[in-house]
């Protein structure tokens, strides 16, 4: 029984672990950080991904003497760059990026001004907000949650087969169930909910998302279909687990759905 449960406890950390890494190094997590000005540490959070329903709001909170600027403009486009002072609202220098529809997104940069004159920007590169549809609660949170069972059992699964224990099919059968709802069913249904489609990955699209989650489910797919008899696919299921691993240290959304403006115009 403790033996038990001390896998569970490590397949539960693994997964956390690579849950965290996904969700920080993906394209939609705000860029943070912090800038010295006159002696002051001012932190920042630019946004990465906003709702199509509002504009963006960028509230950074400054010293009286300190002012600042935003230049930006729609991505893959041939905008012209636009540059717009950043309103003062009390404490904090604000502004609203315009919003965009679904897969829309805008290019920006934030300057902030000291009482000199000295400009300090706030990263070096132009940063991405990607806009989407609001999501209903009752898609993305079952979303959420099977997915996160189908790595967390993807994990365990991996244990009890390199460890040949008895289990391992019944494990694989969970496995791919969570997964078939998580992601082949709920994972289309956040999608068309968020940027107007069902399925954006391969054969229609590149959406990585999309595909990575498909080849983890057809490995998954096949191990249980190799491990019906007992003691055989315990390769197949190692093979599952390894790249259910690796494609979930693949941020998500990268190579998601994007309107390229230069081609519709506007």
């Amino acid at each position: 029984m403790t033996r038990t449960v001390l896998i569970w406890i490590l397949a539960a950390v693994i997964t956390l672990a690579s849950v965290v890494y996904q969700r920080m190094t993906g394209p939609t997590y705000p860029k943070r950080g912090n800038v010295e000005i006159a002696g002051e540490t001012i932190k920042y959070k630019l946004l990465r991904t906003h709702d199509t329903t509002s504009d963006a709001e960028i509230s950074i909170e400054v010293p009286e003497n300190v002012t600042g600027e935003i230049r930006w403009k729609r991505f893959k486009s041939y905008d012209p760059w636009t540059t717009e002072p950043l309103p003062r609202d009390g404490d904090a220098l604000v502004f609203g990026i315009p919003k965009q529809p679904s897969a829309g997104k805008v290019m920006y940069n934030v300057t902030l001004i000291d009482e000199n004159g000295v400009r300090h920007k706030l990263t070096d590169e132009p940063v991405i907000i990607r806009f989407k549809g609001p999501v209903p609660k009752l898609a993305l949170y079952p979303h959420i949650f099977f997915m996160f069972i189908a790595m967390l059992l993807s994990t365990r699964t991996c244990i009890e087969a390199v460890a040949g224990r008895p289990r391992a099919f019944v494990l694989t059968l969970w496995t791919s169930g969570f997964f078939l709802v998580g992601g082949m069913i709920f994972g289309p249904i956040v999608q068309k909910y968020a940027f107007g489609a069902f399925w954006t990955g391969w054969p229609f699209g590149h959406d990585l998302t999309d595909n990575k989650i498909l080849v983890a489910f057809i490995f998954w797919i096949v191990a249980l279909y190799r491990a019906r008899k007992r003691g055989e696919g315990r390769g197949w299921i190692i093979a599952a687990s390894v790249v259910t691993f690796l494609v979930y240290l693949i941020p998500h959304s990268v190579l998601g759905s994007e309107i390229d403006y230069t081609k519709i115009g506007g």
